[in-house]
């Protein structure tokens, strides 16, 4: 059975990671090249259907990318999913 994804405006919003890349103005090609991974994966993660999982090393990407926005780790979210998306069930 292929599960059927849930459009941005039925999940309640835009996911936390994407309003930061585009806080940061770049792509999602950029974004993961400069924490060392895909374009593919970061769409996952911001679609809700992977939950981000990062190395040390991607920890210390992101800080450098949030220091040049004068922002720590301590201000990201929690959870970077869509707002407002409930898990599927298997």
């Amino acid at each position: 059975m292929v599960k059927k994804r849930v459009s941005r405006e039925q999940d309640g919003g835009e996911s936390p990671l994407k309003a930061l890349r585009s806080e940061l103005d770049m792509s999602q090609e950029e974004f993961g090249r400069s924490i060392g991974t895909t374009a593919r994966t970061i769409s996952r993660w911001e679609a809700g259907d992977t939950v981000p999982t990062f190395t040390i090393a991607q920890m210390k990407a992101l800080d450098r990318l949030l220091k040049l926005k004068g922002r720590t780790i301590q201000d990201l979210p929690d959870d970077f999913g869509p707002r407002g998306r409930l898990p599927q069930p298997e």
